[in-house]
């Protein structure tokens, strides 16, 4: 009997590309699957994980969650939390033309994400020299007073709709 080692050595190889192949999908494996989940997905199932995924990163740019290195309230960037939201509202308004009533938690979520905004940037312009419309003054001068607003007519009495109602432009629940 006569070995070849060059030929036991070659078909080693084979077998071992042939296992490892064997464990990858093949290209056209790959594009099959690929093109069975696009079957799948619609467009509204990308919108709400792109609205999801924009609530969270707000949230987390906002400092609401702690990271495992970065307590909570670290980290904020506001441009970042004001984008997030302005892309949401947009999506919303896609989603809803579908669905409606299963867009409830994302609306809340969408309103605790814009107060939590609103405190943070409120806080963040609480010095005189962070609000545009103090930035020009100095402690010394005092702010303008306030004029008083016109006293309502009485001659009329509000029985009746008033002319932004009796027009229609008026939107008045449940009329």
């Amino acid at each position: 009997m006569s070995t070849d080692p060059s030929g036991a050595a070659a078909q080693t190889g084979q077998e071992a590309t042939a296992g490892a192949a064997a464990g990858q999908p093949s290209e056209e494996e790959l594009r099959a699957a690929y093109e069975a989940e696009m079957s799948r997905v619609t467009s509204t199932d990308m919108i709400l994980q792109a609205v999801v995924s924009l609530l969270n990163i707000g949230g987390h740019r906002l400092g609401l969650s702690p990271g495992p290195d970065r307590p909570v309230g670290e980290g904020r960037d506001l441009e970042q939390v004001r984008d997030a939201i302005d892309g949401v509202r947009a999506l919303l308004g896609i989603l809803e033309r579908r669905e409606t009533e299963s867009l409830r938690p994302l609306r809340d979520a969408l309103s605790q994400l814009q107060m939590a905004y609103a405190r943070e940037a409120g806080a963040g312009a609480s010095s005189p020299a962070d609000r545009p419309d103090q930035a020009d003054r100095t402690e010394a001068q005092p702010a303008p007073a306030a004029k008083p607003a016109p006293p309502a007519p009485q001659d009329k009495p509000a029985d009746g709709p008033g002319p932004a109602q009796s027009s229609g432009r008026l939107w008045v629940p449940g009329r």
